[in-house]
């Protein structure tokens, strides 16, 4: 038996929050007409079943724990998030420098103990999605100490 279009979405949405792009592009394949997604995507909407900025919060607030405001800026903006959206989320954080101290004693503990390593702890807070500005905060903190 066919699933209709809003069995669908429905099944989706029950799993987990969606980006509306993100839907659209998932359901995109089995939509008869643009037109008829966009209905049904406005109308998941104006049930309050469908939110960017719920999905948005919610993204943020799994990952923030491990990723810095670029990456998970990044990240959002690749499932279709506006940019207004995404700052928005991201002003619910914990201050971004906290996040990455965290994340930095989580995974090495200890200062560096040449420039070797120090290169090496601050390419992995880069991949973290962290900023230059605050993973230098962050290793220049930990000599301050």
């Amino acid at each position: 038996m066919e699933r209709t279009l809003r069995e669908r979405a429905l099944s989706l949405l029950t799993r987990r929050e969606h980006a509306r792009a993100e839907l659209a592009r998932k359901l995109a394949p089995h939509a008869e007409s643009s037109e008829e997604l966009e209905r049904l995507l406005d109308e998941l909407a104006a049930r309050k079943l469908l939110s960017d900025s719920r999905y948005a919060e919610m993204r943020v607030t799994v990952r923030a724990g491990r990723y810095g405001d670029q990456r998970l800026r990044q990240e959002l903006a690749a499932v279709g998030v506006d940019e207004d959206t995404i700052a928005t989320a991201l002003e619910s954080t914990d201050d971004e420098l906290s996040r990455a101290r965290s994340v930095w004693l989580k995974k090495f503990g200890t200062p560096a103990a040449d420039a070797a390593a120090r290169a090496k702890q601050m390419r992995f807070l880069a991949q973290r999605g962290f900023s230059m500005e605050i993973i230098r905060r962050v290793l220049r903190g930990l000599d301050d100490e």
